[in-house]
């Protein structure tokens, strides 16, 4: 993994114990295995813990506004669509100010494949509730519990427009990299939603224990897609269904956007 890794930043900046480095491991691994041309790749982050990446990224690599990692990958793919766009983001940055945007390039179609580190607080900033913090748990905004019901990203990117919807967790990291690798290959609005470990501020404030702890805490309460279909609504309720939620073939943004102009060239040379 070294040779897409700018060595010089390293140590990184994340604690100890957090799940951000195996979502960026798992990245780093699909895209060995599908041999991808480095000078090809193009990632967009935001900001928050896990928009980190890109600093220690050897790709080409933008650091962006909170929550416009995506509006500003829409620009790029459009601009170079020969380029491979990845966005790396957070629970809070594409889940809270970058929403609208995570809508809407799901709508669009847009080839660009999203990778959101689901850690189910804002780390960064010392621990306040995000979109995705479940109802019920503590956080610096919310000492006495959570009183918000947290979004399934998944089922609203599905609704969205999204042709490729995905789900895993830190625990079953080879499953997380094929399902990045399956994302990658798709051609349209990729989503996978890694669900992540932050022992520091969720783990700590909630009394979950170790990092260890969590990732346990994952292998015990994560089902696959198949299972889930069998499983009642209540049997449901503390579990995360991990694998493919959704693929469909659509035509992509990019397809779409091209033919149209060829056909605003072809009335114009009447």
């Amino acid at each position: 993994m070294k040779r897409y890794l700018r060595q010089q930043y390293m140590p990184h900046i994340w604690c100890p114990g957090c799940g951000n480095g195996i979502v960026l491991g798992a990245l780093l691994r699909a895209i060995s295995r599908l041999g991808w041309d480095q000078d090809r790749i193009a990632v967009v982050s935001g900001i928050g813990c896990s928009s980190r990446a890109t600093g220690y990224l050897d790709f080409d690599t933008l650091h962006t506004t909170h929550g416009r990692a995506l509006a500003f990958a829409t620009g790029l793919k459009l601009a170079r669509p020969e380029l491979k766009v990845i966005v790396v983001g957070g629970d809070g940055d594409l889940a809270a100010i970058g929403g609208n945007h995570l809508i809407h390039a799901a709508r669009r179609n847009i080839d660009i494949t999203t990778i959101c580190v689901n850690n189910r607080i804002y780390g960064m900033t010392s621990g306040q509730a995000s979109p995705l913090t479940p109802k019920g748990r503590l956080a610096t905004t919310a000492p006495y519990g959570n009183v918000d019901r947290p979004f399934d990203l998944c089922q609203l990117v599905q609704a969205a427009g999204a042709t490729y919807v995905a789900r895993s967790t830190t625990y079953h990291v080879r499953q997380l990299c094929n399902l990045i690798a399956e994302a990658l290959e798709n051609r349209g609005f990729s989503f996978v939603e890694a669900v992540a470990q932050c022992p520091v501020y969720y783990g700590r404030r909630n009394r979950l224990g170790t990092a260890v702890d969590m990732l346990k805490y994952y292998r015990d309460h994560a089902v696959t897609v198949r299972a889930a279909q069998s499983m009642q609504p209540e049997q449901l309720a503390d579990k995360i269904i991990i694998g493919r939620l959704h693929h469909v073939v659509e035509p992509d943004y990019e397809s779409e956007y091209a033919r149209v102009m060829e056909e605003a060239r072809r009335r114009a040379d009447r």
